[in-house]
């Protein structure tokens, strides 16, 4: 399918609106901006950012759902939910296609990006009816106590342009089954792929007579994320992206004492132990550390590797990024797309310069592409340097193909070297001892919201909740029980006796 008529398929116009209440359009008023493809440079399409009036009437809008909305019974939410999912199963090729386009990573990630959505979906259908609370005993005699769940009202989502559709549908599908609304201002690099996601959730909107408010987008830059960060109306914030970002976001979101839910950078590393399988061991790492171009907050930056097996696997990695093909992402024979921008291009050589200024040894060699397939200029090739772990550079996230590999001896060593970064969000450990992996997973063992045995540090599941620890931002999304940081907790105690007995024994007359 060209990409013209997947544009067509979606939706999507030359010039774009960027503000939508639902099934409903706006003019948004604001500059044009331009979406360009990393895969050939070209323009795909332009779409409008919102003014400050635009945005409030949105948010406006979104309030008067939040009334409506939250008075459907949470089964019933989870039925339009479920629709949802059917809708994107239904447009799964030609937004994957998409996805892949705009952002640059793989099509197979693309696909899985949109998979990702519709397992979110699934996922919220079955938790709208299980949206528990707790009952507990009273200290006083014919009393019942027992605390449940509200919903906030509206959440704030923004996205990064990693993954321009996935993280959204996180927030959104358990949020509206919770009972809020959800306003999304997407990453500015990846509007259309947001664009295109909000014309598929409308018609299931319209067929459910859902309230028009109750999934709004907005489009705009940083200012527009700053508006919702200092907007008392949106009780959560939801941000993904550098940790520079989520501390500005954090910042003034507690200053006005709402909620932030942050997920922030990674510097995520594999060790790998003497007793390794070396060669699941190397799929794992050669996937975590190229996957979407090293474009992941859990992408593989660091390897951490016995000495014992150092020399061996070394060797391995060296031929095995030889056979990597980087190109035309919507090409299935390729491994390796492009970087986002050019920015990000800038930032990869920097890095490069960085490590090779702090004595690190280039073991795969780095470098631009060109020629008639790289005119983008966005393409870069993967590489990797033997370095320390307390150099700045490794200490610092690059959002590239960037690996870092280093010895360790004792595994007490290699755990401190992997907590021994700013970040804490994903970690793995290749092992077949039981004893190093139990070590790992233990409380003084790896310091991340996320810790894998034989698996690698991408590729999260969305039945677990995801998130991480230090300057990751604390937040958890997807799975297990994280609808609760979408709701409010009250805790209730029901009289039901003729006295009014007081707690602690307390003597009260009058």
């Amino acid at each position: 399918m060209k990409m013209d008529k997947i544009l067509d398929k979606l939706g999507i116009e030359k010039i774009n609106e960027g503000a939508s209440t639902g099934t409903k359009w706006l003019k948004s008023g604001g500059e044009k901006l331009e979406s360009f493809s990393p895969v050939d440079g070209k323009k795909i399409a332009s779409v409008y950012t919102v003014t400050n009036e635009t945005y409030n009437q949105v948010i406006a809008q979104s309030q008067a759902a939040f009334a409506e909305w939250r008075m459907w019974p949470a089964p019933k939410r989870g039925e339009v939910v479920r629709q949802v999912g059917d809708a994107l199963r239904k447009y799964k090729e030609p937004l994957g296609k998409l996805v892949s386009y705009e952002m640059g990573k793989s099509l197979q990630e693309g696909y899985g990006e949109v998979q990702e959505m519709i397992d979110i979906c699934d996922f919220a259908v079955g938790m709208s009816r299980q949206l528990y609370g707790l009952t507990m005993h009273s200290e006083r005699p014919r009393h019942r106590m027992y605390e449940q769940w509200h919903p906030l009202g509206i959440v704030g989502i923004i996205s990064a342009f990693n993954f321009p559709v996935a993280v959204w549908a996180w927030n959104s599908a358990i949020g509206w089954i919770c009972g809020n609304t959800c306003v999304w201002k997407p990453s500015e690099k990846t509007p259309l792929s947001a664009i295109a996601c909000q014309n598929i959730i409308s018609e299931v909107f319209k067929a459910n007579d859902v309230p028009e408010g109750v999934c709004s987008l907005v489009i705009g830059h940083r200012e527009t994320g700053e508006w919702m960060s200092n907007d008392t109306r949106i009780p959560l914030v939801s941000a993904t992206g550098s940790t520079r970002m989520g501390k500005a976001v954090g910042s003034a979101v507690a200053a006005r004492l709402g909620r932030s839910l942050l997920e922030l950078g990674g510097n995520n590393s594999i060790i790998i132990t003497e007793h390794a399988d070396l060669n699941i061991a190397l799929r794992a790492a050669i996937f975590g550390a190229v996957g979407t171009a090293g474009q992941r907050c859990t992408t593989t930056r660091r390897l951490i590797i016995h000495e014992a097996v150092y020399d061996a696997f070394k060797k391995k990695l060296v031929a095995a990024y030889k056979q990597l093909v980087i190109g035309d992402p919507l090409d299935e024979s390729s491994h390796v797309g492009p970087l986002i921008d050019n920015d990000a291009v800038t930032a990869y050589t920097n890095a490069i310069v960085e490590v090779k200024k702090a004595g690190g040894k280039e073991v795969v060699k780095g470098g631009i592409l060109t020629g008639k397939d790289f005119e983008s200029g966005c393409y870069v090739k993967p590489c990797v340097f033997e370095a320390e772990n307390e150099w700045a550079i490794v200490q610092h996230e690059t959002f590239a193909p960037i690996l870092y590999i280093m010895k360790y001896q004792t595994l007490d060593q290699a755990i401190a070297l992997q907590n021994g970064v700013p970040q804490g969000l994903s970690s793995s450990i290749m092992t077949l001892n039981m004893r190093e992996s139990e070590t790992f997973l233990s409380h003084v063992g790896s310091d991340c919201g996320i810790a894998n045995v034989n698996i690698g540090t991408s590729g999260a599941e969305i039945g677990g909740a995801f998130g991480g620890e230090k300057e990751t931002g604390g937040g958890r999304e997807s799975g297990s029980d994280s609808w609760k940081a979408y709701m409010r907790r009250q805790t209730n105690t029901i009289n039901w006796s003729d006295q009014l007995p007081l707690a602690q024994g307390i003597k009260f007359t009058v």
